[in-house]
């Protein structure tokens, strides 16, 4: 017989999980009017310009791919900005002859790092200082522009409004393992803030992707620069929502037909290296934070192992959901974790645009939900220290 506290237990997580699951479903439902993936643009334009700042440190053996995507650039490009922190494995010499083949690419030496900054925003700093263009596009040194990607981004910004605007990628080049897992652990990011190209959500909620993220340098000038981004792990949302609060127009759309991004090389680099600032630390406050970690836990985490112990129950003759006295707890239960988890499969063929390959690890990541979710949880308890061989111990919390 089931007892009184199994009942309590079963109770509360009903509670919670429908409460949650509403949240969820408030979040997602914008996403269904979002905006299609923007398109490259195959015609030049000539009426605005575009300086796009490339941040690196030993990135000898990625940012080629990128510099050859940007060569490949039409007007309105007029520079390409590498703001290099004085790397030492080749890459200012790669750079140096990218420049030989396109005299728009011009390598530029930040200062040294001051203290309280991460070192990306320091050199996008020191690239917006030497930036000419009226729009300033950042670009990360592992992605791929496609052929028409600067004057796309600007096409999107001018057709809804906007002042600043980040776009997802196309994820390349993963591992089978990664595509196991980190598909589950973009989903919850979904989760917490909605998908790219839906409309623009309140602006503690905004999102953003540092790895294509455009914004007129005027605006930014006026508020400062990245600055109030200086010592944040997650730069690009901090930057989004400090705009989007001061009355900037801020999006985040469907970037995976311009831009592709090949970021890590393994599944211990992936888990490592993002898992450190996808929480959204030093943009969200900490409250918020641990109730989008109990979202996640609720309606993409639990569902699957909860269906799994209800059905090993009724199985084992422990429990009958139709004819016990607890038969509506077993319905509802089963009813709202099967609906988070048929959410969570639709979730899978939404994001297939997403990745260039996928094959039966990406079709299966929802059986790594509980990974995700765990690493969710480290990452909200934990403030890293270190990035790309720099120490950040001084940094303030």
């Amino acid at each position: 017989m089931f007892s009184d506290a199994g009942r309590l237990v079963g109770v509360a997580l009903l509670g919670v999980q429908v409460w949650l699951l509403l949240v969820l479903l408030v979040r997602l439902m914008p996403g269904y009017s979002r905006r299609p993936p923007v398109a490259p643009r195959r015609t030049p334009r000539t009426d605005t310009t575009v300086t796009v700042m490339v941040t690196t440190l030993n990135e000898v053996h990625r940012v080629g791919p990128c510099l050859d995507g940007l060569m490949q650039q039409q007007e309105p490009l007029l520079e390409v900005l590498v703001v290099d922190s004085r790397s030492t494995d080749g890459t200012r010499e790669l750079v140096e002859a990218a420049s030989k083949r396109d005299p728009r690419i011009r390598l530029v030496t930040d200062e040294p790092l001051p203290p309280g900054w991460v070192g990306k925003v320091w050199a996008l700093e020191n690239g917006l200082r030497e930036a000419r263009g009226e729009w300033v596009l950042g670009i990360d040194a592992d992605t791929v522009p496609a052929p028409g990607l600067v004057g796309a981004v600007i096409d999107a910004v001018e057709q809804d409004g906007y002042d600043v605007a980040s776009f997802s990628p196309q994820f390349r080049d993963q591992t089978p393992a990664e595509r196991f897992v980190q598909p589950a652990m973009l989903t919850t990011l979904v989760y917490r803030c909605g998908a790219a190209g839906a409309t623009q959500p309140p602006p503690d909620r905004v999102l953003a992707n540092g790895q294509c993220f455009l914004a007129r340098r005027e605006l930014l000038l006026a508020h400062g620069g990245y600055a109030c981004a200086r010592n944040s792990w997650c730069d690009d949302v901090t930057l989004a929502r400090h705009l989007a609060a001061n009355g900037a127009r801020v999006g985040f759309l469907d970037g995976s037909k311009i831009i592709q991004v090949s970021a890590y090389a393994s599944l211990g680099e992936m888990w490592r290296e993002w898992g450190r600032s996808f929480d959204l630390k030093d943009a969200t406050p900490t409250w918020r934070r641990w109730l989008d970690v109990a979202l996640v836990w609720a309606v993409q985490g639990l569902p699957l192992p909860v269906l799994l112990v209800i059905g090993t129950m009724v199985a084992a003759g422990v429990v009958d959901p139709i004819h016990s006295a607890n038969a509506m707890l077993w319905q509802a239960l089963l009813l709202v974790n099967g609906s988070a988890l048929f959410i969570r499969l639709f979730m899978l063929w939404a994001l297939r645009g997403s990745y260039a390959e996928r094959g039966w690890s990406f079709w299966f990541s929802w059986l790594a939900d509980l990974a995700a979710s765990w690493r969710l949880t480290l990452s909200t308890a934990k403030r890293p220290k270190a990035w790309r061989g720099r120490s950040f111990e001084s940094l303030p919390a």
